[in-house]
């Protein structure tokens, strides 16, 4: 049987590779605007501070997206005592714990690290799951902080942002500058734009397979933390079931924050940061099964 401490190698060759081809792509992306005659130094200072934000501070920008806050265990004794309990048979420093206003069924972790995690809940989530189905969620997502995958998954958003800031840059100047870059020898700028935008579509690509993944992984070692495949998979249903009704002003508000959530906003299969809801709940009746015959 898997145990839930146990390494996911699988996932973790997923992500070395998701970021091997992602540099490997965006090497090939740079030698091409170099060769293109655009400035690579004043492109490379801008990502060099993008890139110190995404890392050092995405926990906090996810927070304050979220309009959540850290909570001490005074003030959510319940949440701390799951999280506290959970950490510690996961193996793992307990993750800060926070709680959004936001009017949304949701979870995620974010951080850079283990001890920068943070594991946060919404208020509707809290409101609507029983105690177990809770405490799923939370294993779920404290099983992305052991995985490591929410700082490798920050890494990877950052090239996307990237090439997407670069698109938007070489539109602006392609519809603003006469559709001419006068520092690459009358090249069209046209030409830059449309490789951004392949960079781009091939960076999301890459995300998307491996953002599906982790769900998955995440979904198998949260169940074997708890032991209760079924908690996990009636916690999804109710987290999906409540997409259609949620307010589409705040769907969109929190749209940036989908890759992380454990039930995106948009439930569309089609390019979608996670697996299909059918499969997760076929793969957790799967542990229900082997868990049952282990007993």
């Amino acid at each position: 049987m898997r145990q839930a401490t146990g390494a996911d190698w699988s996932l973790r060759a997923r992500m070395f590779v998701t970021m091997a081809l992602l540099a490997a792509v965006y090497l090939g992306f740079l030698s091409y605007l170099s060769s293109a005659g655009v400035g690579i130094g004043f492109l490379a200072v801008i990502a060099g501070g993008m890139l110190g934000l995404q890392y050092f501070f995405s926990d906090r920008m996810a927070l304050w997206g979220m309009k959540a806050k850290v909570v001490s265990p005074e003030q959510e004794p319940r949440l701390h005592a799951m999280v506290d309990r959970l950490a510690t048979e996961a193996g793992i420093p307990k993750p800060r714990v926070a709680v959004s206003k936001m009017p949304i069924m949701n979870a995620f972790a974010t951080g850079r690290s283990r001890r920068k995690a943070v594991v946060a809940v919404t208020e509707p989530l809290m409101q609507h799951l029983d105690e177990r189905e809770l405490e799923a969620v939370l294993a779920h997502e404290i099983s992305h902080v052991v995985h490591r995958d929410v700082a490798v998954m920050t890494l990877a958003s950052f090239f996307a942002m990237l090439a997407f800031f670069l698109m938007r840059s070489f539109l602006f100047v392609g519809i603003f500058g006469g559709g001419r870059n006068r520092d690459s020898g009358g090249g069209s700028i046209w030409m830059v734009y449309l490789v951004s935008m392949l960079v781009y579509f091939v960076s999301q690509i890459l995300i998307l397979a491996l953002g599906r993944y982790r769900e998955l992984s995440a979904d198998r070692r949260g169940a074997y933390l708890t032991r209760r495949p079924r908690d996990l998979a009636s916690a999804l249903r109710k987290i999906a079931g409540s997409m259609p009704h949620t307010n589409q002003q705040t769907k969109q508000a929190v749209q940036s924050m989908n890759a992380f959530f454990i039930v995106p906003t948009s439930l569309k299969e089609l390019f979608s940061s996670h697996p299909p809801l059918e499969r997760r709940i076929r793969e957790l009746e799967k542990i229900e099964r082997e868990l049952g015959g282990a007993a």
